[in-house]
């Protein structure tokens, strides 16, 4: 696969990413009403971030040329819908290697902010109450990861420092992995029971969506914490709110659905529910990171070589 002419749509101005091949006509539409130019020789189709999927999927249809599709999302879900617009031999990539940091050191903060009661603390502060007492550490505490992919290693990374107790890794499908053995999905209701911590961190697929269901969340312990960093929908939230409500389990989320959560929706106040607007990804790494991806990339597809991160190939 190579191209050496064509439109690049890029949603920061091509003179802010160093390294880019000067073989291309570089185009900047961030999700604007009006399109940078005509879609129609556009070969490489880098999505805006967070934008709905209403508004990356508008120009794929008026792209018979395009040969790759470039998210700067570790997930693809927002940009499947549109797939059947595009030629075959289109190839789909992630941004594998841009989020893992930022999302991991998010679910660790989430982690350690649940168990030792900040959210607590700061209402406590707001109203001049001293909320002394013992607190959960997360030193000893069972960690069970769903979804191992880079994000979910990455958060190993940062858990193995606070002398955790055993970390369990689930995939999609069995592996021996450089830490260990890594477990199938299948094996969740065995694994669940002994697990302190849940992190979710895998991407919402037909497999995962509802994943964490009332099944899922009746097999965690009692006290135990479900994180999600993952989608939205990979949580049962009707499920989840009758856990919380119940004192039974304790949730932080990054992801909620509905998302944006809406005001009066009543995970807003359950008990012993710690909510972030979906900023796992969205931090001072991001920007850095995910333009030396897009300089990588379009440097390969200029040279012929296979672009990374590629998740599917359309037909």
């Amino acid at each position: 696969m190579s191209a050496t002419t064509g439109d690049v749509w890029l949603p920061f101005p091509a003179e802010e990413i160093d390294g880019l091949p000067d073989t291309f006509r570089y185009r900047q539409w961030d999700g604007e009403e009006e399109f940078p130019a005509d879609p129609g020789p556009c070969v490489f189709y880098v999505a805006p971030y967070m934008k709905s999927p209403k508004v990356t999927l508008r120009p794929l249809a008026a792209m018979p040329g395009l040969r790759v599709v470039q998210t700067l999302t570790a997930g693809v879900d927002d940009v499947m819908g549109g797939l059947g617009d595009l030629p075959p031999g289109v190839r789909l990539c992630n941004a594998r290697g841009v989020h893992d940091a930022s999302t991991a050191e998010l679910a660790l903060t989430l982690v350690l902010a649940s168990l030792r009661g900040i959210p607590g603390m700061v209402r406590g502060q707001d109203r001049e109450e001293w909320r002394g007492g013992f607190y959960d550490a997360l030193a000893d505490k069972s960690v069970l990861i769903v979804g191992y992919g880079a994000v979910g290693a990455a958060v190993e990374d940062r858990l193995l420092p606070f002398e955790c107790g055993p970390i369990t890794r689930v995939a999609r499908s069995a592996r021996t992995g450089e830490r260990g053995p890594v477990h199938a999905l299948a094996d969740l209701p065995r694994l669940l029971p002994d697990a302190d911590v849940v992190i979710l961190s895998t991407p919402l697929t037909e497999a995962t969506r509802g994943l964490a269901g009332a099944d899922f969340l009746s097999r965690m312990k009692n006290g135990a914490l479900l994180v999600n960093v993952a989608r939205g929908p990979v949580v049962d939230t009707a499920a989840l709110l009758a856990e919380l409500e119940s004192g039974r389990l304790r949730a932080a989320l990054d992801v909620t659905d509905p998302e944006p959560l809406p005001a009066g929706h009543p995970l807003w106040h359950a008990p012993n529910v710690l909510i972030t607007p979906h900023v796992g990804g969205s931090s001072t790494a991001f920007e850095p990171r995910a333009k030396r991806l897009i300089a990588r990339q379009l440097t390969r597809f200029a040279a012929g070589e296979p672009v990374e991160n590629t998740v599917l190939i359309t037909e």
